[in-house]
């Protein structure tokens, strides 16, 4: 993993020393987990809680060129200015796959941070989805006529324009996009199944496509991800999908059905289909569960049964290991997961809602800093006073070119400037999201009417309302980000959690 090391000191009380130290600190962390530091960003005497921190912004545009993995600093509370742009930054960095890692915390975040930054996310993700009424609507219509609604076009596709009768305005007609077929195109895409129907391997399948100079829908070369989508594409039988629902002949097919269901065979044998076993794999708790002996991390770990069965656990890292941890036995992925989730939906009781939203209310409205708006602002009317004194400046200047040229071009670029202003306005508005507690208690009660079965529900309710899970031999202690709440629940309760319940036939050859 490459990180990307960020280091500051902001008072008088720290000094050049207090950088060593944490650089010292991360590079033992770094060290330990076998992650490489690729870059280093250094803001000396800035404080955290201003936000013209030169290196930390050039941190964040490094972020959007693919320079580093995950970004490392000595504690969380060096990498921004407050817990409420703390959650903005690291949402904004989420977008692209990029975590902020702490060298000597072990915890993911502060409680009131996590759960700020949690709900950021979470709301984004739920107003997007179920808030959007009125685009919401448009798209429905679009799908009720199988109308192209976004997205990428898959190759052997394309999109014709229509023009639809507007009973509003008849001169003015609606303009909608269709799915055809590309001429030009679709034979590739039936050359793919063949050859993969036949059991052609990819990287011959990748080489003709590379021959015939055939490109992705997005215009790289193929690799074995992109043709493993294109056998997977259900448009190409036919079928448009829109929001779960799916309409057959909704797109004119380029793939017989009995192709199709071969080549989704055929990635079974291979090993390359989505299957259940795979989709229960992703760890819910990764970097929230914790051993309780030795406080260090528990990580995802799977085996297979002499009946084939794939098994899942979690385990302390330093057990296995065998470092100085104890504690040897994994715990079932299902059993600890099934009990986090259950409790955090026990927790979201109308009282626990209204404080909750009340205090992240707070934290939004107290930590919102709005320096950098007033000065983009202010420079805003500067440009705007520029250009007007100009303009009265022409007015009363009579036949001298000279000066008429200064001013025209004194004119031009404060236009350029405002213009440039106005962008910049633009994009520090859209990083301050205020949030209500009327927002934020509507939220929550959509969250704790949700289906305990879904995972992307049970995800959510996870990394919204768990700071971390500490798992002993007799007890397991749930910290919530609500004010550092804890929940205690003793082992003897759960059943099945005792190690001799443990499937040793299951298990890799470490344990």
């Amino acid at each position: 993993m490459r990180l990307a090391l960020y280091l500051r000191y902001s008072s008088h009380n720290q000094d050049e020393f207090s950088i060593e130290g944490q650089r010292k600190e991360c590079e033992a962390y770094a060290k330990r987990n076998n992650y490489t530091i690729v870059t280093e960003y250094c803001d000396r005497a800035k404080s955290g809680t201003k936000d013209d921190r030169e290196q930390f912004l050039k941190m964040m545009e490094d972020s959007k060129h693919g320079l580093f993995d995950n970004i490392l600093v000595y504690k969380l509370d060096r990498f921004a200015r407050n817990r409420y742009d703390s959650a903005t930054y690291k949402h904004e960095l989420k977008k692209k796959g990029i975590r902020v890692l702490s060298a000597v915390e072990h915890i993911s975040d502060d409680p009131a941070g996590a759960l700020t930054e949690s709900l950021l996310e979470g709301m984004a993700e739920y107003f997007s989805l179920n808030l959007g009424q009125n685009v919401k609507r448009g798209m429905g219509q679009n799908a009720d006529n199988c109308y192209y609604n976004g997205g990428t076009v898959p190759v052997g596709l394309k999109l014709e324009t229509l023009e639809i009768l507007n009973p509003a305005s008849p001169n003015k007609p609606i303009i909608k996009k269709k799915y055809i077929i590309d001429e030009e195109k679709a034979p590739f895409i039936q050359k793919i199944f063949e050859m993969y129907n036949e059991r052609t391997t990819m990287a011959n399948i990748i080489k003709y496509l590379n021959k015939m100079g055939i490109k992705t829908a997005v215009n790289n070369n193929f690799n074995k991800s992109s043709i493993r989508n294109i056998l997977t594409n259900k448009k190409y039988i036919g079928i448009y999908s829109y929001n779960g629902v799916d309409t057959p002949d909704g797109i004119p097919r380029i793939i017989s059905d009995e192709t199709f269901e071969k080549a989704q065979n055929e990635l079974v044998r291979n090993g390359l289909a989505p299957s259940r076993n795979r989709a229960k794999s992703e760890y819910l708790l990764t970097t929230k569960l914790y051993c309780g002996e030795c406080k260090d991390k528990m990580t995802g770990v799977s085996g297979t049964s002499k009946t084939g069965k794939l098994h899942t656990y979690y385990q302390c890292v330093n057990a296995k290991n065998k470092k100085n941890c104890d504690k040897k036995s994994p715990i079932k992925k299902d059993l600890i997961e099934d009990l986090v989730v259950l409790e955090a939906q026990r927790f979201l009781t109308y009282e626990n809602i209204g404080y909750v939203a009340d205090e992240i209310a707070r934290i939004a409205r107290d930590e919102q800093d709005n320096t950098q708006i007033k000065y983009l602002e202010k420079s805003l009317k500067d440009c705007e006073k520029k250009k007007t004194n100009a303009m009265n400046s022409l007015l009363e200047i009579d036949n001298n070119e000279t000066v008429r040229k200064l001013l025209y071009d004194e004119i031009t670029k404060a236009e350029k400037q405002k213009l440039h202003v106005e962008k910049e306005l633009l994009q520090e508005k859209s990083k301050h999201i205020l949030i209500s507690s009327k927002e934020v208690k509507f939220f929550f009660k959509k969250l704790s009417k949700g289906d305990i079965q879904d995972e992307k529900y049970k995800k959510m309710l996870v990394n919204t309302l768990i700071n971390s899970v500490y798992l002993y031999y007799n007890k397991v202690i749930l910290v919530l980000n609500i004010g550092n709440k804890e929940k205690e629940i003793e082992i003897s309760l759960i059943k099945g959690l005792e190690s001799s319940s443990l499937d040793k036939q299951a298990l890799p050859n470490e344990f």
